[in-house]
């Protein structure tokens, strides 16, 4: 009962980033199954099972913000399911040893690439030119999906940042549609794992869990998708991604007991220290911001 709650506020915390910055939810909530013991292919099932509900809310609550672009959902979706439903079969078809160490640097991959893009990048956003066209979200969509199926997570990281990179969509969104679309992807990956793994493979309670608290977070993170410091907020999620798998894959590797407690302490200290630096920036910035709309008094 205790693990249930601990992953329904895990689910919370995973889709209230996910929300908010159109990525982690499952990156985060697969880290954290795996590093709690869970086989890949079992917690990538669970993960997506309770996308299925949690990417429903939230794509919901982003229409109601004005915060989708049907337009790019409609093109996404298709290539998004084929790509999911592919990932998913391959997955559950590895040793669940060779898959751990494979979906852990995934996960480091996608971790320490949404710390560069919340931290390096300041958590920039182009300005709006013109909508995506088809010959890049199809592809795009294809590959995010496998991703996402086979790493547990990687359709936000993928989609969302190439949308906001690609500056043909306005950033909120490109949040919104990416976490609408992301219903048929979850849909598709599920459908893989079922079929693969058959319904006694699948960690129902688990699923059911990260769903109720994916569900209670969607809609506060359609609307602070307006109000959030992206920078902030993406740096401390992509730190946690870092940190869990980076400690997973020295275990596997055979690192001793004392070189993988040095290591976590290392990555830690330098997580709270970057969290530390974006919380300065955003306030550096606020004051810069501040200043600048403050009229200029006129001498008498």
């Amino acid at each position: 009962m205790r693990k249930l709650l601990v992953l329904g506020f895990v689910g919370l915390l995973a889709q209230l980033v996910d929300g908010s910055l159109g990525m982690a939810y499952g990156v985060t909530s697969s880290t954290l199954l795996l590093a709690a013991g869970i086989a890949p292919a079992a917690a990538s099932a669970a993960v997506h099972f309770s996308e299925i509900g949690t990417s429903l809310v939230s794509g919901i609550s982003h229409q109601k913000f004005g915060n989708v672009d049907w337009r790019t959902v409609g093109i996404l979706a298709v290539p998004g399911f084929v790509g999911a439903f592919a990932g998913a079969t391959f997955l559950a078809n590895l040793d669940g040893a060779a898959a751990k160490p494979m979906v852990a640097g995934i996960l480091l991959a996608l971790g320490l690439y949404v710390i560069y893009r919340f931290l390096v990048l300041g958590g920039q956003r182009p300005t709006f030119r013109s909508r995506p066209s088809a010959g890049m979200l199809a592809p795009m969509g294809l590959v995010g999906g496998a991703l996402d199926a086979v790493g547990g997570g990687g359709w936000g990281p993928v989609g969302t940042t190439t949308l906001l990179s690609s500056g043909r969509l306005e950033p909120r969104k490109v949040v919104g549609s990416i976490d609408t679309s992301e219903f048929v992807v979850a849909v598709g990956g599920s459908l893989g794992f079922l079929v693969a793994l058959g319904s006694q493979g699948i960690l129902w309670g688990y699923a059911g869990a990260l769903l109720v608290g994916g569900v209670i977070a969607a809609p506060f993170a359609a609307w602070l998708v307006k109000h959030l410091a992206a920078r902030v907020l993406g740096v401390a999620a992509g730190g946690l991604i870092v940190l869990t798998n980076s400690k997973t894959i020295a275990e596997v590797l055979g690192a001793p007991g004392v070189g993988v407690a040095a290591l976590a302490a290392t990555v830690a200290v330098a997580w709270v220290a970057l969290i530390v630096w974006a919380v300065r920036q955003e306030r550096a910035l606020r004051r810069a911001e501040a200043a600048v709309d403050q009229p200029t008094a006129v001498p008498a």
